[in-house]
């Protein structure tokens, strides 16, 4: 029986990634630096969102996907400045800044090639 004080065991949530990294480190000090996801003790392939509510690895043997295949958005506080740190640490954006009813939405591709989104909540207009 799961240990259900650990936020992963939620029937029917995504509590699992693997994620296609060259270089597993490289990715998790990239993935820490910019949303503060949490680096297992001793093992810098394996990772812990912020909410730790998704766990995952960072896997050197699986291709990266690009912009193919399903699309992770990460929430973050603000967009832009997520963009900006990201691309200090070798990130790039593919989709630039819009709106999205109440929400501001963008794309970015990682250090290794792998395209994600981030999104935050805006005022109302």
């Amino acid at each position: 029986m799961p240990d259900r004080s650990v936020t992963v065991f939620r029937p029917g949530g995504v509590s699992y990634l693997r994620i296609p990294a060259k270089d597993p480190a490289a990715a998790g000090a990239f993935y820490e630096y910019i949303f503060g996801w949490h680096l297992r003790e001793g093992d810098s392939s394996s990772f812990e969102d912020a909410s730790r509510h998704v766990i995952g690895h960072f896997l050197p043997d699986h291709e990266v996907a690009g912009e193919a295949g399903i699309r992770p958005y990460i929430y973050v506080e603000s967009v832009e400045q997520t963009l900006a740190r990201l691309t200090q640490r070798g990130g790039t954006t593919v989709t630039a800044p819009y709106r999205e009813g109440d929400l501001i939405v963008a794309t970015f591709r990682d250090p290794t090639g792998n395209v994600l989104g981030i999104w935050q909540q805006a005022a109302r207009e």
